[in-house]
């Protein structure tokens, strides 16, 4: 199978998975998965699925444990949908992408509040004094 057959196929597995799980899905232990990426093997037979979810350590082995134990219902669901000569397998594995995000971005936010901070009596908010080209005020 050619590498863009394998790529539309991977994004229509991960569009149908984003949508069971959100919408159809009952289960708490999935509630506020995203599913980051879906990788397909090239015969259609096993598909990787990458998720993510914010929270503890407890909350990811639940959800990993709900979406294993919805893997069949969610293969057969997504047989349905799709028109390939095997429904895929579905493998899933934790993706920590969104989690390092949002911790860079709880950084950056420390960061610029410090900053901040460190300027007592500027009303401006720039650090250095106003100046003409050259040097000259």
């Amino acid at each position: 199978m050619s590498k863009k057959y394998e790529r539309r196929v991977s994004e229509l597995v991960r569009t149908y998975l984003a949508t069971l799980i959100e919408r159809r899905m009952n289960d708490p232990r999935v509630a506020g998965i995203t599913v980051t990426d879906v990788e397909v093997t090239a015969d259609t037979r096993y598909a990787k699925v990458f998720y993510s979810l914010i929270g503890d350590e407890q909350a990811r082995q639940q959800a990993a444990r709900g979406l294993e134990s919805a893997a069949g219902w969610l293969r057969r669901e997504l047989g349905m949908h799709l028109r390939t000569k095997h429904t895929p397998e579905l493998i899933f594995e934790y993706d920590p992408s969104l989690e390092h995000g949002a911790r860079m971005s709880q950084l950056l936010d420390e960061l610029k509040a410090k900053e901040i901070a460190v300027k007592p009596g500027d009303e401006t908010g720039s650090a250095a004094p106003n100046r003409e080209v050259g040097g000259q005020p």
